[in-house]
């Protein structure tokens, strides 16, 4: 694997709204005092979904760079939100173990978040992204795919899973993932420009 790639990974697939991670060490966050509000999940969602489309549809449509990434931005925000408490502090604690390397240990914590809550998408894509970094590409693929299940315009998973494609030797299917990505985020960082490249690549093969 690349540095790339890891970099690649780590800045889209991982990425999360600025100032969730505290700078503590985990051992001194305690899980979080009031309960979530099953009664109220629902309707929230239903928010969260409605408002999603519209920045996707706002993310397809623009023209301009800048504005695309911000929009992008927010998406990857909207998406790291659970709506559960307990959830969100497994997901912090499994960040801090993530950049300690300790993957063992953030895999276990959002084994949790996924039995906690199977339909968020983003848990399934932040242990895709350690069982990357463990090396176990198998696994992060499978969940890549549990990703794409329930939010098949998941950006970032899409680049992640182009990038170990690539790096797998898995060229074409690499190439289709690409250009997925490429249709919901126009203007994914260095992704046309990857690739423009691989499809040069491809071409030059079946000469």
């Amino acid at each position: 694997m690349t540095k790339v790639v890891v970099a690649l990974l780590l800045a889209i697939a991982v990425a999360a709204p600025a100032g969730a991670q505290p700078a503590v060490p985990a051992e001194s966050l305690t899980p979080p005092q009031k309960g979530d509000r099953p009664d109220a999940r629902p309707a929230e969602d239903e928010r969260r979904a409605a408002r999603l489309d519209v920045m996707f549809g706002r993310l397809a449509a623009t023209t301009d760079e800048r504005r695309a990434n911000r929009i992008a931005r927010h998406i990857m925000r909207r998406m790291a939100q659970s709506g559960s408490d307990t959830v969100d502090f497994l997901m912090t604690r499994a960040a801090l173990r993530m950049r300690a390397k300790e993957y063992g240990q953030a895999l276990d914590l959002l084994d949790g978040v996924i039995r906690l809550e199977p339909e968020f998408a983003e848990g399934w894509n932040r242990r895709a992204t350690v069982h990357f970094l463990a090396g176990n590409l198998g696994q992060s693929i499978a969940d890549i795919e549990q990703v794409l299940q329930r939010e098949p315009r998941h950006f970032g998973a899409l680049a992640g899973l182009a990038m170990i494609l690539r790096a797998m030797d898995r060229k074409p299917e690499a190439l289709a993932v690409m250009d997925r990505a490429l249709t919901i985020h126009p203007h994914l960082p260095r992704m046309r420009e990857r690739r423009d490249r691989l499809r040069l690549e491809l071409e030059g093969s079946e000469l």
